[in-house]
């Protein structure tokens, strides 16, 4: 009991000391602090403490660690663990030693070991500062697995999916894992307000995400990042190419591509993987070719398939085996006629010219139904007299 009234007694010295040396517009809100604190409204209390820490004049210096040591440590165990690690978010960034700021989380972790998002928050946050600050790939790949692995099985979207995100695309572009960048990126943006990101930044996205569509290895569909508003910010900028190059992309079309070589080519990472990119970009012909073709006639010639890709005769059977390999095609091969029958083609996210040929496909299904109707009912007499 004694130790409580001492401890009553520091927060009540601390509460009027920072009352006493505030500016005039911030000791209401010590005023108010104290209130709630002596009327143990934990819940408002926390709500009060999230708006006043983001207060300018509490970002300087060590006063935020002045007020976690002195105020808020004396009931963070009243404080929703969510919330606890959300105010302790912005206290570490007061830390001069990264590495004491990183412990300083670590011990956090068992006090809020009953709420797995704010568990798995604490190890985010220590993760941003081991890939920012410290330049730690490894300790940062370690959490990115462990937090990945947790968050895998979690029902919905937490708090914690868009910050982890962020981290796991940060470090996958610097360890030019395209592909995996390209994955994480789209998540974090699915998990956020776009309207909260600059246009900096949202361009920033948009430009790091198009290049890790074309380089990423496996990438083929395109069409979710092509429906993505965060692609707007780059029109009628200096990469605005870049939207052209990814729609050229998704439809196969190795003219455009070419004619496009003076804008790409003049980008050092897409310059020194052309032949990939040509590789790409015939595999995604041969899928659109497919996807273009009704399904009762899917026999393409490797004539056909050379005209439109650009590619040696004797380079297509290749091609086609490996999109065959990669699942992007089915279908079988004849050697002796030269040709190939595909039966599927791997589904994408289309965009509004693709959507028109499925359209028109589904009416040349419903015209062929409609043909078949007719027929049976004209024919009906003659079956059932068989």
């Amino acid at each position: 009991m004694a130790a409580a009234t001492v401890q009553q007694q520091n927060v009540n010295e601390y509460l009027t000391k920072k009352q006493k040396e505030s500016p005039k517009d911030l000791i209401p809100e010590w005023a108010a602090l104290e209130e709630l604190h002596n009327k143990k409204l934990w819940h408002q209390l926390t709500l009060k403490l999230l708006v006043l820490i983001k207060r300018p004049e509490l970002q300087k210096s060590d006063n935020l660690l002045q007020l976690y040591n002195n105020f808020i440590q004396t009931f963070e165990n009243k404080i929703n663990p969510l919330s606890l690690v959300e105010i302790i978010a912005i206290v570490i960034e007061q830390f001069k030693d990264h590495k004491e700021a990183i412990v300083f989380l670590e011990k956090t972790e068992p006090k809020v070991k009953v709420n797995p998002d704010a568990q798995n928050l604490c190890k985010v946050l220590a993760g941003q500062l081991y890939l920012e600050k410290l330049q730690d790939l490894e300790a940062t790949k370690k959490i990115i697995e462990e937090v990945e692995a947790t968050l895998d099985n979690a029902d919905g979207v937490t708090p914690v999916h868009g910050r982890f995100y962020l981290l796991a695309s940060q470090y996958y572009r610097i360890q030019g894992d395209h592909a995996q960048y390209y994955r994480t990126a789209l998540r974090y943006l699915g998990c956020i307000d776009l309207d909260t990101l600059t246009e900096e930044i949202k361009m920033q996205h948009a430009f790091f995400l198009g290049l890790a569509a074309l380089l990423g290895e496996g990438v083929y569909n395109l069409g979710e990042l092509l429906a993505h508003p965060v692609l707007q910010s780059l029109k009628n900028t200096e990469n605005g190419w870049l939207v052209d190059l990814l729609y050229a992309f998704n439809s196969g079309d190795i003219n455009k591509f070419e004619q496009m070589k003076p804008k790409w080519g003049a980008i050092a990472d897409l310059a020194a993987q052309e032949l990939f990119l040509r590789q790409k970009i015939s595999l995604l012909c041969l899928m659109e070719m497919t996807f273009k073709r009704p399904s009762h006639d899917r026999q393409l010639t490797f004539a056909e398939i050379a005209r439109e890709t650009k590619l040696p005769i004797n380079e297509i059977e290749l091609l086609v085996m490996k999109a065959l390999s990669q699942g992007l095609v089915k279908g079988a091969i004849d050697q002796v006629s030269s040709t190939v029958n595909m039966t599927w083609v791997q589904p994408r996210v289309l965009d509004r010219s693709q959507i028109a040929t499925m359209v028109a496909r589904l009416n040349e299904w419903c015209t062929h139904v409609g043909s078949m109707e007719k027929l049976l009912e004209e024919k009906a007499s003659e079956i059932l007299t068989l």
